[in-house]
């Protein structure tokens, strides 16, 4: 079942955060419990994966003013499951429990969020859903066990510290259904970036891939938040917000062969915003063949180690890379099948390239600004200072005709840094913006103020 959040939603916890001043800049607590939450948005959407698996059910959850969300892939019954830990940074529960190789079957779910550390929480909440629910129990083989991991999504991708919590996640693992999985700016995906290492800072998501052959069936998910670049086929950056000077049909390998001056935001002598230092990407590989922990172990360090092929650089010491393997044991193994562990990931490894591939969306864009202000509005109307959380406040100002806009809290307002006035052009009766490298408009709604209007839109309010 979907709930689809209103646009008013978007501006609430500007709103809250306004009305009750400095005891609501101690806890955000009361705003997340007010958030309205999204479930299995993307769904019906035509790129979502669709494929037939009874055994897998995926739910996702998502605060659109974040925005922020998670990921839930719950199984039939427990099976079998191994992880591979490569990044520098990762954020795991119960991932350490898979690497004791046990024969019997013990995992429920995988659980995949956005929060950084906070979002981990996520994972016991789907783990204490399947008590309350009377799916799993006390006795002690009964237990329930959830795994999973989180993306580091704040910063400056977005002017909140909102996370995904225990409410959303327990209501997407009860919203997960079989053969669907949404790819893109959904879920755990939701506002997951890659190419900072660069200043490439590119919108990215989740993606997956699935195939079967004869009996066997395998499906891979990923939430890509990667420091590098996402590669296609031929060698090609597939997302990035380009600098002036660099070639227009941009190779991984020429940002890799510049560096470490490639590195620099000022590389291509146009000011970059500062590269997020804090990546990660988080995968899943299933098949329902069966394979013991051993063999399950083998086929995470594979498919892994093959995602470097489409992620440049991958695993670094800034990310926080973590792949769980999973066996459903519905198909047996034997000599006469056909497929041992290593081709099963040689088939896995390259439909993880496909669902990096298909974990990038359309690239946000903003108007150019209009040549003619005649037209232009009062701008008076505009003017005040717009609140979008405790941690970010936008104080716009008319001055000779024109407007500027200035930083007043804790954090930059993307283009619009902190004690650095700057003119807003105008593009639109309410709508301005910032010609630069990144992406960014404005647009007025009354008392709200909309920064870059679209998917990954942030609101704030003016008292």
């Amino acid at each position: 079942m979907t709930f689809r959040t209103p646009a008013l939603a978007l501006g609430l916890l500007a709103a809250a955060t306004a009305a009750s001043g400095t005891a609501q800049d101690q806890s955000t607590q009361g705003v997340q419990d007010e958030l309205v939450m999204t479930l299995n948005d993307g769904a019906d959407d035509p790129d979502a994966l669709t494929f037939d698996w009874p055994m897998l059910s995926i739910g996702t959850g998502q605060y659109e003013a974040g925005p922020t969300g998670v990921t839930v892939i719950r199984f039939g019954r427990k099976v079998h499951g191994a992880v591979d830990v490569r990044g520098g940074g990762p954020g795991t529960v119960n991932a350490p429990y898979l690497d004791l190789g046990y024969v019997q079957p013990e995992l429920d779910a995988v659980v995949l969020a956005g929060g950084s550390w906070y979002g981990l929480e996520a994972v016991t909440a789907v783990n204490t859903a399947m008590k309350d629910d009377g799916y799993r129990g006390g006795h002690w083989n009964n237990v329930g066990l959830a795994v999973g991991s989180i993306i580091y999504d704040f910063g400056g991708r977005r002017l909140n510290e909102i996370y995904p919590d225990k409410r959303l996640a327990q209501a997407a693992y009860r919203a997960a259904r079989p053969g669907v999985f949404p790819v893109g700016p959904y879920g755990a995906g939701r506002s997951a970036m890659t190419g900072g290492l660069f200043g490439c800072n590119a919108r990215s998501g989740q993606g997956a891939a699935f195939r079967q052959i004869g009996e066997v069936k395998i499906a891979v998910f990923t939430v890509v938040n990667a420091l590098g670049v996402v590669t296609d086929r031929d060698g090609k950056v597939v997302a990035c917000h380009a600098g002036s000077g660099w070639p227009e049909d941009l190779a991984a390998h020429e940002l890799l062969n510049a560096s470490p001056a490639s590195l620099r935001p000022d590389w291509d002598g146009e000011r970059a915003a500062e590269p997020e230092r804090k990546n990660t990407t988080i995968s899943l590989v299933v098949t329902n063949r069966s394979m013991s922990s051993a063999e399950l172990k083998r086929l995470a360090v594979q498919v892994h180690t093959s995602m470097a092929r489409g992620i440049q650089p991958f695993a670094t010491e800034l990310d926080g890379d973590v792949l769980y393997a999973v066996s459903t044991g519905e198909v047996e193994s034997g000599p006469g099948d056909g497929l041992v562990t290593a081709e099963i990931g040689a088939v896995a490894s390259e439909l993880m390239w496909d669902a990096i591939l298909s974990s990038v969306p359309e690239q946000p864009s903003a108007p150019s600004p209009r040549q003619a202000r005649d037209t232009t509005p009062d701008l008076q109307s505009f003017v005040g200072t717009y609140r979008f959380s405790p941690l970010a406040s936008l104080e716009v100002t008319a001055e000779g005709g024109r407007l500027f806009g200035q930083a007043t809290g804790e954090r930059d307002i993307f283009a619009i840094r902190k004690g650095e006035p700057v003119e807003l052009q105008p593009s639109g009766p309410s709508q301005f913006v910032i010609p630069g490298r990144y992406p960014f408009s404005v647009r007025f709604e009354g008392d709200k103020i909309v920064v870059n209007p679209g998917r990954w839109q942030q609101v704030g309010m003016r008292p």
